[in-house]
C-alpha cells in the first residue's frame, strides 16, 4: 500500500513539475508589451499558466488562439493605446455589426482572473465618436472608425473569466462570441467618461450557448448585458447596473435573410438603478428589401424569465420594443418577422423616472406576443399612478396589472 502511495505521489508532483508557467516581463518606458504576451500565449498555449503582473502597454492585436487547459493569472493591468489610425486596421475583425476587438481569447478550458485590470483607453474614442458620429446600424461600429472590444472569448468553450477589473472600453466590453459554457464572475466594469458615452455595453453574447454572467457590477451608458442573435442557455444572476439602458434581449431582426433565436435565459437578482431600461426585449421591425440591414430577419424569442428585479428612477421599467430603430410608418406596414413568446415577468419591483409619464410597462408587439405573463409586479411612478400599456398580446389574463392601448393606438 506504501509504495502504491509513494508512486501516486510521485506521479502527481511528475504531472505538476510539467506543468509550464511563463511569466511575461513589462518592457517599460511606453514601449509595446503586445508581441511578449502573445508569445507567452504561443509558449503556454497547452497545460500552463500565465502570469501578467506588471503594467503591460498593448499596441499590437493580442491573438491567444488554440489554448488548452491554460490559467491566466492578470493581477497587473493590460493598457491598450488610444490610437485610432492604428488599432481601426489592426484590431480583429468579427463581422458582427462591424465588432473588432484588442484581444481575441481563444480554445477549451480557460481560467482568467486575478484581481487585475483591462483598461481600455477609451476618452479619445468616445470624444472622436461624440464628434463625428460615425456609427454602424442601431449603433454598432464603423469600418471606417473601429472601436475595438477589450476582451472577446470567441470560438471558445469551457471558460472561465473571474475576478478582474475593467474600465474605459471604446465599444462593449465583453464579447461572448461563437462559444459555450463561459462563465463571468466578480467583474467591475465602469465607464468613467467625461461625456454620455453609448454602446458601452457591459456584456453583448452572440451565437453561444450556456453563458452564465453573476455577481458583478457595471457601471456604464448603454446595455448591462445583452443578448444577440442566437443566444441560448443563458443565466444572469446578482447584477448591480448603473446608467446603463437595461438587461436586453437584441436587437433582433436586424439582418434581412438572417434568422435570430434566443431562447432560454434566465435573469435574477437584479438591481437596475438611473437607466433608460430595465427589462426589455428589442426587435427591428420588418423591411421589405430582401437585403436590408435596418430590419426583415426572421426568428423567435421564447421562454424568457426575468425574476426579482428591482429598479430605481429607470424610464422603462419593463419593455417590448418590437419595432426597435424602425420607423412607425415602415413598422406599420412591415410588421416584425420575430416571434416572442414564453416571457415572464416575476417580482419586478421599483419606481420609474418618470420620463414616460406614468408608464411603468410598454409591452408593444407589432404582431401577437403569446404566453406573455407577470406576477408580484410593484412598480410606481413620480408621475401620478402607474400605467401600464399593452399592445398585440394575445392574452392578459396572466398579468397581474390592468393594461391600457398605448397613446397612438
Amino acid at each position: 500500500m506504501l509504495i502504491h502511495q509513494l508512486f501516486a505521489l510521485i506521479l502527481l508532483v511528475g504531472i505538476s513539475a510539467a506543468r509550464r508557467s511563463c511569466k511575461v516581463k513589462a518592457i517599460g518606458g511606453g514601449e509595446d508589451d503586445g508581441p511578449a504576451i502573445n508569445a507567452a500565449f504561443e509558449r503556454c498555449s497547452k497545460n500552463a499558466k500565465i502570469v501578467l503582473d506588471k503594467y503591460y502597454v498593448v499596441d499590437s492585436l493580442l491573438h491567444a488562439s488554440g489554448l488548452d487547459d491554460v490559467e491566466i493569472e492578470l493581477s497587473g493591468t493590460v493598457q491598450y493605446t488610444p490610437d485610432i489610425a492604428k488599432w481601426s486596421p489592426q484590431s480583429l475583425y468579427l463581422v458582427y455589426q462591424n465588432a473588432t476587438t484588442f484581444w481575441f481569447l481563444s480554445g477549451n478550458n480557460i481560467h482568467l482572473y486575478g484581481g487585475g485590470t483591462i483598461d481600455g483607453n477609451g476618452q479619445v474614442w468616445w470624444d472622436t465618436l461624440n464628434n463625428t458620429h460615425n456609427t454602424g446600424t442601431a449603433g454598432g461600429s464603423s469600418t471606417t472608425f473601429a472601436r475595438p472590444i477589450p476582451l472577446t472569448v470567441g470560438n471558445a468553450s469551457n471558460v472561465v473569466v473571474e475576478n478582474i477589473r475593467q474600465i474605459g472600453s471604446p465599444f462593449w466590453n465583453n464579447f461572448v462570441y461563437q462559444s459555450t459554457n463561459v462563465t463571468y464572475k466578480q467583474i467591475r466594469y465602469t465607464c468613467p467618461a467625461l461625456i454620455t458615452v453609448l454602446f458601452t455595453d457591459g456584456w453583448d453574447i452572440y451565437r453561444s450557448s450556456h453563458v452564465t454572467i453573476r455577481d458583478s457590477v457595471v457601471i456604464n451608458d448603454d446595455d448591462c448585458v445583452s443578448f444577440k442573435p442566437n443566444s441560448t442557455n443563458i443565466i444572469v444572476a446578482n447584477m448591480w447596473c448603473n446608467g446603463s439602458h437595461g438587461v436586453s434581449v437584441g436587437s433582433l431582426g436586424q439582418y434581412a435573410g438572417e434568422t435570430d433565436i434566443v431562447a432560454n435565459v434566465s435573469v435574477t437578482n437584479i438591481t437596475m438603478l438611473n437607466a433608460q431600461n430595465g427589462a426589455r426585449i428589442k426587435v427591428f421591425g420588418g423591411n421589405p428589401s430582401p437585403v436590408s440591414t435596418v430590419g426583415g430577419g426572421t426568428g423567435f424569442v421564447q421562454n424568457i424569465t426575468f425574476k426579482d428585479f428591482h429598479v430605481e428612477n429607470v424610464d422603462n421599467p419593463v419593455l417590448i420594443d418590437q419595432c426597435y430603430s424602425t420607423p412607425a410608418d415602415v413598422c406599420a406596414q412591415f410588421p416584425s418577422n420575430l416571434s416572442i413568446s414564453d416571457v415572464h415577468y416575476i417580482n419586478v419591483t421599483g419606481t420609474s423616472s418618470g420620463r414616460e409619464g406614468a408608464v411603468v410597462v410598454d409591452l408593444e408587439c407589432s404582431d401577437t406576443c403569446q404566453d406573455i405573463t407577470a406576477e408580484d409586479t410593484h412598480l410606481s411612478s413620480p408621475k401620478g399612478n402607474a400605467t401600464f400599456v399593452c399592445k398585440n398580446i394575445a392574452s392578459t389574463a396572466e398579468l397581474d396589472f390592468d393594461c391600457t392601448a398605448p397613446s397612438d393606438a
